[in-house]
C-alpha cells in the first residue's frame, strides 16, 4: 500500500518535518513494513514560466519547432544587458528555450526546468545550441517530470486547474517535492489497503484521538427509499453455505457534466498511489476505495438494464472483462448482471465479474450524464477463488479477498456521489437503494491475565482497554479479571480471543516482548527417514555429485522428450489450477524430468563435465478420484470415513533421489587420461545406496524410457517392490533434451527403501575360526545378468557362504558363441569350528550344481 505522506496529514497530526525513514521504522514496529520509498527525483531549478513570444521555424529535416520567449521571473530571466540570445525588439528579460511541442500559445503558464536541474532518469539539463539557437532550458511535458505518460504536449496550468507567477517553484507546486511510503500489508489486514486504516493505525502509535471518516455515525449517508434503483441478489449456489453478497448499495446521480476533468490534486493522489488517471467518474471510485477502503463501480444509466442482479455464472457462460479478454465463468463465479422487461431494449447482460473486473457493456464514456453508484459487500473466499481462477488480480479483488468493512457501503457510496457532485456539477438523487444488513458485531471476551501469559509482557486491565480502544473496539469491564470485546466491523481477522491477545502485543510494541531462549525439548535425534536422506546424500556427495534443487513444474512434451509411453503411470500427472507459469502447469511424476534442465544449463554455461544430483517429492493422480476432493467449513472436525475420504483424495508423494552423470566419471590427471561415465557407474552407485542402508537388492536388465534398452537396469528389493533403475540414456531422449550421447542416470524411490527390514544389525555371535576359500569359474548365456547367477550361487551355498565376489569375466575365442565366463570367489566360515577343504568343496559343489540346473552353467576347467 502506497501512502503519500501528505494525503496521510489530512487525517492525523503529521508534522511536516517527519522524516520518512524514521516513521517506517515505527510503523514496522507495529507490524507495518516498509517496502519501498518514493521520494523526490527532481533538482534543481523546476519553475513557472510565461510564455511571451512563439515562433514556429520549419527546418530542412521536416521538423516545425518552436522558438520561444519565457519569462521565468526576476531570479532566473537573462540580464538584458548581457543576454546569451539577444533578439532585436527584445524589451522584457526572458530565456530563450526551443520546444517541439504545439500544444501551447503566448501566454500560457508553463513549467520551464533551468539549466542545473535534474529530472527523473538521471536526466540532467543544460543550455544548448540546436536548431540555431542556444535553448537555455526546456519547457516540461507530464511524462517528463515523471506526472504521467503523455508526452505528446507540454504541461499548461491552466489546464490542470494551476496558477502562479513566473519564477514560482514548480516542484512544490506540482507536489513533486512529496514523499510516498510503500508498506507491506499482510493478508489478514485488509483495511490496512486505505488510508483510513493506515491513519488510525498512525494515531493509536503516536497516541493521537483518531476520527474515523469511514464511520457513519461521522461520515453523511443516505437513507434507503423504497424507488431506489432495483436491486436483486438472486445467489443459488453459496460457497461454504455463506452468501456471495450479503449488502448492496446503490446511489444515482444525475446531470454530471461529460467534459468536467479530474482536479489535479486527485490526478497527483492517484499517481502517488500508484494508479493512473482516467476520467472524472472513475477517479472519484478509486479515490474513495483509496480513502476508505471500499471498492466501488460506477454505471452508466443510459445503458443499464431496469434491475441489477447479483446472481452465479452459469456453466459454459462467457464474459468480455474490461482488458478486453474473454473468459469462460464458473459456476461459482459471482456475477453482477442487468435484467431488462423487454420493452426498453435494454438488460439481460453481464455486467461484471463481482468484486473484480468490471465490463465495457455500460461503462462509463466522456458522453456518460447519469451514472449508478455500486457499493456492495462480497464474501472474501468466493473473490478469492474467481480472482485466481482467471489469473486476474485488480485493486477491488485484492481488498475484498483480504476482508473489507461491512458497514463501510453506504459511507462509501454517499462519499463518491458527494465529490461527483462538487467536481462534475452533477445532482444527488434521494432515491437510495440498500439490500442486506451488514452482520452483528462480534463480541469477545478476554482474560487479561492471559494476555500476559502468551505474550510475556505485564500488562494492566487500563492499558489492554487503552490499546484494544485504539483498533476502534469497545471495551467494558465483566469482571476483575475479565473485559467484554465488541470487536470493530471493519477487523474481520479477529474471531476469538487469541486474535485480541495480537493485537494488544501489535500495537503495544513488539520491541515491548522479551527475547527469551527457550530451552530445548528433549528428544530422540534425527528420525529414520532422516538419517537415511542424510546416509544416501552424504554417500552421493562423497563419489562427486553435487546436490542441486529443481523447480517441481513440468509439462507433457517433457514426458515426449523422455520417450514416455502412452499409458505410463509416469504421465498422469497433478495438473495446478494455478500455475506459475502456462508453459509449466503439472507436478513432475519424476526428478529427471526437472533435473535435466539444470544439467544441461551447466553445461551451456561452459561445464564439460557434470555429476548432479536431487531428492525431492513427485507426485502422481493416479489412483486419485475424479473431481475435487471433500469440502468442509472451517473448525469443523470430520469423522473417520469423511478424514479417509480426505486423504485418499490427495496425491501420493513420494520421496525420490535421482542422478545424472554427463562427461567423465574420472578426470583426467597425471594418473591417466581419466574415463567417461558409463551405465555401470549409476548401477554400482544404486546398489551402494542400497548396501549402505543394510539392504540387498536385485539387479535386473529392463527395457523402460528414458534408458537405453540394452544398457539399464531395474532394481527389486527383497518384498518385490521395486527401488529404482539406472543406466544409459537412451540416444534419442540425450538429443531431444540437448544432452551429450552416453550421458547415465539413475532414480531410486527412498519411500520403497525405508519400507525393507534394515539388516545391518548384527543378532549373533562373530566367528572366530579361519575361512575357507574356494574359486570357480562358469560358462553361462551371454544375456544371464552377473547379478541372478550370483544369487543362485549364494542360494546353494549355504548359511556358511559369508562373501561371494565376482573377479573375472572373459568373452574370448575359446568359448562357444553367445557364451562368457564368470569367475567367482566364494568365502565360506563356520561360527563354531573350523571348516574342512572337504566341507568347503561340497558347498561349492551344490551352489555350482543349482546354478547348472537353472541356467545351465558348466564349470569351466
Amino acid at each position: 500500500m502506497r501512502v503519500p505522506l501528505n494525503w496521510l496529514a489530512d487525517y492525523v497530526d503529521l508534522p511536516a518535518d517527519t522524516d520518512p525513514h524514521a516513521l517506517a521504522a515505527e510503523f514496522a514496529s507495529i507490524g507495518l513494513e516498509e517496502e519501498d520509498f518514493f521520494g523526490p527525483e527532481i533538482t534543481g531549478p523546476l519553475v513557472v514560466g510565461r510564455v511571451l513570444e512563439l515562433v514556429k521555424e520549419e527546418h530542412s529535416n521536416g521538423k516545425t519547432v518552436n522558438w520561444c520567449r519565457v519569462d521565468v521571473g526576476p531570479e532566473h530571466n537573462e540580464d538584458l544587458d548581457d543576454p546569451k540570445d539577444p533578439q532585436p525588439g527584445e524589451e522584457r528579460p526572458s530565456r530563450g528555450i526551443i520546444c517541439g511541442a504545439h500544444n501551447f500559445a503566448p501566454g500560457d503558464l508553463i513549467v520551464a526546468c533551468l539549466p542545473g536541474a535534474v529530472l527523473p532518469g538521471d536526466f540532467a539539463i543544460a543550455a544548448r545550441k540546436t536548431y540555431g539557437h542556444k535553448s537555455d532550458g526546456m519547457i516540461c511535458s507530464a511524462k517528463e517530470l515523471g506526472l504521467g505518460e503523455d508526452h505528446s504536449g507540454i504541461i499548461v496550468l491552466s489546464d490542470l486547474g494551476l496558477t502562479g507567477e513566473p519564477g514560482d517553484d514548480a516542484i512544490a507546486l506540482l507536489g513533486l517535492d512529496q514523499v510516498i511510503l510503500d508498506v507491506n500489508v499482510t493478508p489478514d489486514r485488509g483495511y490496512q489497503l486505505s488510508m483510513r486504516g493506515i491513519a488510525r493505525e498512525y494515531a493509536q502509535m503516536k497516541g493521537q484521538t483518531f476520527t474515523d471518516i469511514g464511520s457513519a455515525e461521522v461520515a453523511p449517508t443516505s437513507a434507503a427509499t423504497d424507488d431506489g434503483y432495483p436491486v436483486s441478489v438472486e445467489d443459488n449456489n453459496p460457497i461454504n453455505e455463506v452468501a456471495g453478497c450479503d449488502q448492496f448499495t446503490a446511489l444515482q446521480v444525475t446531470g454530471l457534466d461529460p467534459q468536467a476533468k479530474t482536479p489535479f490534486w486527485m490526478q497527483r493522489r492517484l499517481q502517488q498511489a500508484g494508479m493512473r488517471p482516467i476520467s472524472l467518474t472513475v477517479d472519484v471510485t478509486n479515490y474513495v476505495m483509496l480513502e476508505l477502503g471500499q471498492p466501488l463501480h460506477a454505471y452508466d444509466t443510459a445503458l443499464l438494464g431496469d434491475e441489477i442482479v447479483v446472481r452465479r455464472a452459469s456453466a459454459g457462460e462467457k464474459f468480455t472483462t474490461l482488458d478486453d479478454v474473454e473468459r469462460k465463468l464458473d459456476p461459482e463465479d459471482l456475477l453482477i448482471t442487468d435484467r431488462g422487461d423487454g420493452a426498453s431494449g435494454k438488460g439481460g447482460k453481464i455486467i461484471g465479474l463481482a468484486g473484480v473486473m468490471g465490463g465495457a457493456d455500460v461503462e462509463v464514456n466522456d458522453q456518460t450524464t447519469d451514472v449508478v453508484i455500486e457499493a456492495a459487500h462480497f464474501d472474501p473466499i468466493s473473490i478469492a477463488r474467481t480472482s485466481r481462477r482467471h489469473k486476474l488480480s485488480s485493486e477491488a479483488s485484492r481488498r475484498f479477498e483480504r476482508g473489507v468493512d461491512p458497514k463501510l457501503g453506504p459511507v462509501a457510496a454517499r462519499r463518491c456521489a458527494d465529490l461527483l457532485v462538487e467536481l462534475g456539477g452533477g445532482t444527488l438523487s434521494p432515491a437510495t437503494t440498500q439490500v442486506g444488513q451488514a452482520p452483528e458485531p462480534t463480541i469477545l471476551d478476554l482474560k487479561v491475565a492471559r494476555v500476559a501469559s502468551l505474550v510475556g509482557v505485564d500488562y494492566t486491565v487500563a492499558e489492554v482497554t487503552s490499546l484494544l480502544e485504539g483498533i476502534g473496539a469497545t471495551v467494558s469491564t465483566k469482571d476483575d479479571e475479565t473485559v467484554s470485546v465488541t470487536v470493530p466491523s471493519w477487523r474481520t481477522d479477529i474471531t476469538d480471543d487469541v486474535d485480541l491477545i495480537e493485537e494488544v502485543a501489535r500495537t503495544g510494541g513488539y520491541d515491548r516482548i522479551p527475547s527469551v531462549q527457550p530451552a530445548a525439548r528433549a528428544g530422540n535425534g534425527l528420525t529414520v527417514g532422516q538419517k537415511t536422506r542424510r546416509r544416501v546424500s552424504n554417500l552421493l556427495a562423497a563419489d562427486g555429485f553435487t546436490e542441486v534443487l529443481s523447480y517441481p513444474f513440468t509439462n507433457d512434451k517433457r514426458d515426449d522428450q523422455l520417450r514416455l509411453e502412452a499409458d505410463d503411470v509416469r504421465r498422469k500427472h497433478v495438473r495446478l489450477a494455478n500455475p506459475m507459469s502456462e508453459d509449466l502447469p503439472l507436478m513432475r511424476t519424476n526428478l529427471l524430468s526437472t533435473l535435466v534442465d539444470l544439467v544441461v544449463r551447466n553445461l551451456g554455461r561452459g561445464a564439460k563435465d557434470v555429476a548432479l544430483f536431487e531428492a525431492g517429492l513427485v507426485s502422481t493422480s493416479a489412483g486419485l478420484p475424479e473431481g475435487p476432493g471433500p469440502r468442509h467449513l472451517p473448525g469443523y472436525h470430520p469423522s473417520d470415513d469423511e478424514l479417509e475420504a480426505i486423504y485418499a483424495s490427495v496425491p501420493a508423494q513420494p520421496y525420490h533421489y535421482a542422478g545424472i552423470i554427463s562427461g567423465n566419471a574420472e578426470m583426467p590427471g597425471v594418473w591417466g587420461k581419466g574415463r567417461k561415465a558409463e551405465a555401470a557407474d549409476v548401477i554400482d552407485t544404486v546398489r551402494r545406496i542400497a548396501a549402505v542402508n543394510g539392504l540387498e537388492v536385485t539387479v535386473e536388465a529392463d527395457q523402460i524410457a528414458p534408458w537405453h534398452p540394452g544398457r539399464a537396469a531395474k532394481f527389486v528389493l527383497a518384498d518385490g517392490q521395486v527401488l529404482g533403475h539406472a543406466g544409459e540414456l537412451h540416444p534419442k531422449v540425450c538429443e531431444n533434451l540437448g544432452l551429450p550421447a552416453r550421458t547415465v542416470a539413475f532414480e531410486i524411490d527412498l519411500n520403497a527403501l525405508l519400507a525393507q527390514d534394515d539388516l545391518r544389525a548384527w543378532d549373533g555371535a562373530l566367528s572366530t575360526y579361519p575361512v575357507s576359500r574356494q574359486d570357480v569359474a562358469l560358462i553361462v548365456d551371454a544375456e544371464l545378468p552377473t547379478q541372478t547367477l550370483a544369487a543362485t550361487l549364494r542360494e546353494g551355498a549355504g548359511e556358511e557362504l559369508e562373501l561371494l565376489e565376482t573377479f573375472d569375466l572373459y568373452t574370448g575365442d575359446q568359448l562357444p558363441e553367445g557364451k562368457k565366463s564368470l569367475a567367482f570367489r566364494l568365502t565360506f566360515r563356520a561360527p563354531d569350528r573350523t571348516l574342512k577343504a572337504d566341507e568347503a568343496s561340497a558347498m561349492r559343489e551344490a551352489a555350482t550344481k543349482l546354478a547348472a540346473e537353472r541356467h545351465g552353467a558348466e564349470v569351466r576347467s
